[in-house]
């Protein structure tokens, strides 16, 4: 029986220290991998670099090349466009944190100033013609603004909790809302209606489009003017009232 524990004891001893050698290598092999990662990163960040470096005017300046560009970093998980509070490394060598912000300021200008007519509801597509016009580059030419643009800028804005948001009405039409409110899906259907229309909308056409009962479309539009400000009201029409939405229609200013 002794002798049987003394074997035993010895194969424990042998099977610990198998373990051990084991655990040993694999550390080793975990190591090589890691230090096998880091090489490839830098390689990469290094190549990144010279390639950010040398198109930078182009990613600045061209917005096909910049979106390219963008969708290129999303693959990979890379932020090219983060502030500076984010991503300053990047932000230093493209030199895009502070164009980002800059377009967001120009954003809210905007905004603001169009505020009363609009309710705080402006049409993507009317934002970003008023700011080629405030940028003074023409729309699609060197220079212009992209959809991908705004709503990059507008993510910068988050930080002041002002409602800086886009909205995506039914059809796929996107609006920027700067006011803290939310819009339920009765307005949102409303307004997707009244851009179809050229900013014309009336208790007919949302229970045509919708199948809603007159009270309810009535309900929607009366509190889209009393409550949001977010219509005109034109009650010179003989059919009825009818409702103008300025935030879907196209301005010549």
């Amino acid at each position: 029986m002794h002798r049987l524990g003394g074997a035993g004891l010895a194969a424990f001893d042998r099977q610990t220290q198998s373990l051990q050698s084991f655990a040993a290598l694999s550390s080793a092999l975990n190591q090589t991998q890691i230090e096998s990662l880091h090489s490839q990163l830098n390689q990469f960040r290094t190549s990144l670099s010279r390639f950010a470096s040398d198109h930078r005017d182009e990613i600045r300046k061209d917005p096909q090349f910049r979106q390219a560009f963008q969708q290129m970093c999303a693959a990979i998980g890379v932020d090219p466009l983060a502030g500076p509070r984010k991503g300053g490394w990047w932000a230093e060598m493209l030199g895009l944190g502070d164009w980002q912000y800059e377009l967001g300021v120009q954003i809210v200008d905007i905004c603001v100033n169009t505020r009363e007519r609009n309710g705080g509801m402006i049409e993507m597509g009317e934002l970003i013609r008023l700011l080629s016009k405030l940028r003074g580059v023409a729309e699609g030419g060197e220079g212009s603004i992209t959809e991908e643009d705004v709503v990059r800028s507008i993510k910068t804005l988050a930080p002041l909790g002002s409602g800086y948001e886009v909205v995506q009405l039914e059809g796929g039409k996107k609006m920027v809302r700067s006011v803290v409110k939310e819009l339920d899906n009765d307005q949102a259907a409303a307004l997707g209606i009244a851009q179809m229309l050229g900013g014309f909308i009336d208790v007919s056409a949302l229970v045509d489009s919708q199948g809603w009962t007159p009270e309810r479309a009535k309900t929607v539009l009366e509190n889209m003017l009393v409550r949001d400000g977010l219509c005109w009201i034109d009650e010179q029409e003989s059919g009825g009232p009818s409702y103008w939405v300025p935030s879907v229609m196209q301005w010549q200013d």
